[in-house]
């Protein structure tokens, strides 16, 4: 670049001054071996075969003293020449004129040739691993040198370079566009390994023998200028020739290569490559070099046909460079648009001027271009309207009927974020895309949630699936950086491996455009060809590129809504799962707020505390519980604030479900209180309340203390009363002994027999003891009993008691017998003890109900009274033997211990339900022994 520089400000600077002869050094001396006619020397009448023997009174041995003088002097210095003619010695005043200055065709061409060299080096810079890119650089260095370089005259080492630049670029330049459509496109290798190690070698000769050939004509010619002036004349004839046979060659293999290249791109590269050589070579072959190689000289006109030679190394980029071959149209309507607005330009600074000088009134004033100047500068800066209206117009032009749908697919591409469907997103993308750019198949690649391989959500146009795009293959970490990749581009395609490339094109598939999102693609475009089959332009990549922001953009909207109702979902799982846990819980749970409102209440507690969730949610704690209740949570909670548990708390079980006032049962319970935080370290939000019923628990554990209480005391009665019964056996036998014979009138009589009574009063209670000390020793043979008989007789013993005691009796026994097996006398005496033990329970009257049923393989009979009831306290004592509320000498305590051994011993059950002021309900279960065939109820 420097060098062809230098040579141009050498030639524009060029002032050299000449005689018009060519000296030649002879044996003679320095002799004119030609004149040129009407030159300096022409004109003083110098004749060819003059020897010059001195200037300027100087003696001249040598070509090169007469070539120094020239170089010093200047247009218009004369110089005294003695020459020698036919023996005779002249002397003759020469005037020296100037060298014909350059003429402007050789700055058009060396413009040519210096953006020539640009061209290659651009895209030698831009594919630095691309052998074609090297050869083509090497082309355009041939182009420059042709172009640029050239010899100025003083025949220096400098202007010696410029020559021998020139000689060589002339010469390589047809061997090297040759060579060039030999080896691109790439062609097959069974096609390209021997047949170029064959032909090169001639294909490069012909450049050899001129360089060589030249060489020897300078060497040789130093002695002899006219053969020199000839030799080189016909060389420089012989090079356009080489030039136009190389071409066509070129123009040959070019064709040729169509029937071995099916690659789109590859013939697209051939057409260029073709239509390049043809346009750039053609005129000037057919327009200069064959003329120039006949002896004739172009006219000027004719020169100017090679500045069409620049063609080609553009033609040559463009095909080098695939997507500015793709972009030509886009390059052409670009051109086109600033051609067009430059014209606007030119069309309203010549109206500004007019308007100006109309205004101004001045034709003459140079100030008027200045201000037309400003006027149109300011005026084309606020119209970029005007450009955009020229840049829309040329677009219909260029997309026609395509241009409405390409703009409406950016418009589309913006409202993608309004769709958050990804399936549904998918399909309306690929039919718009397909239907803007007219393919012939596209899919949306989605990859999944971690980012792993890329699945179709929405195609068009394949017959079968389309495959997969793992994460593993070698077009993903291009796909992620944010590049398009184009199968179809041989260059780009040799980045990924083979096997997937040439996959990818069976399946009809040569473009993949990434959604990029967050530096990495989170989906791919996967397109084919167009209708037309065209390759993309830029614009059109462009436009996918922008299309694909978008859609990345709204597909992970897609995703973070797919998630966000996932996580909601999950969280209503979750919800529903914690919901199903508290709804589990046979213990009742209460959450309420620092304000004690309850904002939870359990199935649970529902059925143990008869209240329902709806009752209870949103009202105070102290309007549902009662008020001891309440008290002692509080209570608990002061003192422990982390947490504490209060047992066996009596509670009233509601029944506000129910809608009746009054329906209310003590219940037992453990209440645990914990506070409600969101995470360890928080405040406090609320509290937890969980409440256990442990009234059945308690009762169990109470008939188990009654059954060890009874075992310990059956013990210590059955030592009692094997001490005890000696002596009553004695008292008694004494006594009877003492009133047999005794007269009835004697006092001691009387006294005798209160001694009798009270021993067999002592005797009872003595055998009541064996009967608890003995529960397991039946006192008779077991049989069948009927516990309805059973019950009417023992009512038949004291139906007079209940009448003089104002008691009603209500009997609802089962009409079929109830058939046990046991000891009828001993199951009378329960009867008796609780009939008994009703009795005194109503001193005022009051209604005795005994039911009897049959469930299952069990007969039930249940005693119930409208007496005082027993207090909650002593429930857990009413089998103890010798425990009675009754006053003292109205019960011995004895009645409801040996009654609940006698149940016991006949595998039964029984169970006590008190309320004070309420009355009492015992419940008695035995085994069936028989069941009956027909149960109906019968009221008495």
């Amino acid at each position: 670049m420097a060098l062809g520089i230098a040579n141009i400000a050498m030639r524009a600077r060029l002032h050299e001054v000449e005689d018009g002869v060519l000296w030649a050094e002879r044996s003679e001396g320095v002799s004119a071996a030609e004149v040129a006619p009407d030159s300096a020397a022409g004109k003083a009448g110098i004749v060819r075969g003059d020897v010059l023997v001195a200037v300027n009174g100087e003696p001249v041995e040598t070509r090169a003293q007469v070539l120094d003088y020239q170089h010093r002097a200047r247009e218009g210095t004369r110089l005294t020449y003695t020459l020698l003619r036919l023996g005779e010695r002249r002397a003759l005043d020469v005037t020296l004129a100037p060298v014909a200055p350059p003429g402007s065709m050789y700055f058009v061409l060396a413009a040519v040739g210096l953006f020539t060299l640009l061209v290659g080096a651009w895209v030698r810079l831009r594919r630095p691993h691309d052998q074609a890119t090297l050869h083509f650089f090497w082309l355009c260095v041939a182009f420059f040198g042709a172009f640029t370089f050239s010899f100025n005259g003083p025949f220096d080492r400098l202007d010696w370079t410029f020559y021998w630049g020139d000689a060589v670029a002339q010469a390589v330049l047809p061997p090297l566009l040759l060579h060039f459509t030999l080896g691109f496109p790439q062609r097959p290798p069974w096609r390209t390994a021997r047949p170029m190690r064959s032909i090169l070698p001639f294909v490069y000769l012909p450049a050899i023998v001129l360089i060589a050939s030249r060489i020897l004509m300078v060497a040789s010619g130093r002695q002899d200028g006219a053969l020199l002036s000839r030799a080189v004349d016909l060389l420089d004839r012989a090079e356009p020739v080489y030039l136009f046979g190389c071409a066509a060659a070129a123009i040959v293999v070019l064709a040729r290569a169509f029937s071995e290249i099916t690659s789109l791109t590859g013939r697209r590269q051939l057409r260029w490559l073709a239509w390049g050589t043809v346009l750039g070579v053609g005129p000037f072959a057919l327009g200069y070099a064959l003329p120039w190689s006949l002896g004739v000289d172009p006219p000027i006109a004719l020169q100017l046909t090679a500045v069409p030679l620049s063609v080609v190394p553009l033609t040559f980029a463009s095909a080098i460079v695939r997507y500015r071959l793709r972009d030509i149209e886009v390059i052409i309507k670009r051109a086109l648009t600033y051609t067009a607005f430059l014209a606007a330009s030119a069309l309203l600074y010549v109206f500004m001027q007019q308007l100006v000088e109309f205004m101004f009134a001045n034709d003459s004033d140079p100030h008027n271009s200045i201000v037309a100047v400003l006027a149109t500068a300011v005026v084309v800066l606020l119209a970029q309207p005007v450009k955009e209206a020229v840049q829309n117009a040329l677009d219909r032009v260029f997309y026609r009927d395509r241009y409405d749908y390409r703009r409406a697919l950016v418009a589309f591409a913006r409202d993608l974020n309004s769709d958050l469907d990804v399936v549904r997103l998918s399909q309306r993308l690929v039919s718009r895309i397909v239907e803007t750019l007219v393919l012939d198949r596209m899919a949306l690649m989605l990859a999944d949630e971690r980012l792993g391989d890329f699945r179709a959500i929405g195609d068009f146009g394949f017959v079968r699936p389309v495959p997969r795009l793992t994460r593993a293959s070698t077009l993903t970490p291009r796909l992620d950086a944010g590049h398009t990749v184009a199968l179809d581009d041989p260059i780009a395609a040799a980045r990924f491996a083979a096997e997937e490339v040439e996959f990818w094109r069976d399946q009809g598939i040569y473009y993949f455009v990434p959604c990029i999102f967050e530096g990495a693609a989170i989906a791919v475009l996967a397109l084919g060809r167009k209708d037309s089959d065209e390759p993309f332009n830029s614009e059109d990549l462009g436009l996918l590129t922008a299309v694909a922001g978008q859609v990345a953009t709204a597909i992970e909207n897609g995703r973070l809504y797919r998630q966000l109702h996932l996580k909601a979902e999950e969280i209503g799982r979750m919800r529903e799962f914690n919901e199903n846990i508290l709804e589990s819980l046979d213990d009742g749970l209460v959450v309420f707020d620092e304000s004690e409102q309850i904002v939870r209440w359990n199935r649970a507690l529902e059925s143990t505390y008869g209240v329902a969730r709806a009752d209870a949610v949103g009202r105070p704690l102290s309007a549902i519980f009662d008020a001891r209740f309440v008290e002692a949570l509080r209570a608990a909670r002061e003192e422990n604030p982390h947490g504490a548990t209060l047992f066996k708390v009596p509670l009233t079980r509601r029944r506000e479900s129910a809608g009746t006032e009054g329906d209310t049962t003590r219940l037992l319970v453990n209440a645990t209180v914990v506070p409600l935080q969101s995470s360890p370290g928080d405040a406090f939000t609320g509290t937890i309340l969980l409440i256990e019923d442990i009234t059945d628990r308690m009762r169990l554990e109470e008939q188990l203390q009654i059954s060890e209480k009874m075992a310990s005391i059956g013990l210590l009665a059955a030592g009692v009363a094997h001490e005890v019964n000696t002596p009553l056996t004695g008292i008694s036998s004494f006594t009877q002994m003492l009133l047999d014979g005794a007269d009835p009138a004697d006092p001691k009589t009387a006294l005798l027999e209160k001694i009798e009574r009270q021993t067999f009063r002592a005797a009872k209670i003595v055998n009541g003891l064996l009967t608890l000390s003995r529960p397991g020793t039946p006192g008779g043979e077991s049989t069948d009993v009927d516990v309805n008989g059973i019950i009417t007789d023992v009512f038949s013993l004291l139906e007079h008691q209940f009448e003089v005691g104002k008691i009603r009796v209500r009997r609802e026994l089962i009409g079929s017998p109830t058939i046990v097996r046991g000891i009828e006398h001993q199951l009378q005496q329960v009867f008796l003890n609780l009939f008994l033990n009703a009795r005194d329970a109503m001193p005022r009257g009051g209604w005795l109900t005994v039911t009897t049923r049959v469930e299952g393989d069990q007969v039930f009979a249940e005693i119930a009274d409208t007496g005082s009831g027993i207090p909650s306290e002593h429930l857990a004592r009413i089998y103890d033997p010798f425990f009675t509320t009754k006053a003292i000498g109205r019960g011995t305590g004895l009645g409801l211990s040996i009654s609940y051994g006698i149940v016991h011993e006949h595998d039964g059950t029984i169970r006590c339900d008190s309320a004070v002021g309420q009355g009492t309900r015992f419940i008695l279960a035995f085994p069936l022994a028989v069941r009956p065939s027909e149960v109906r109820s019968v009221r008495v």
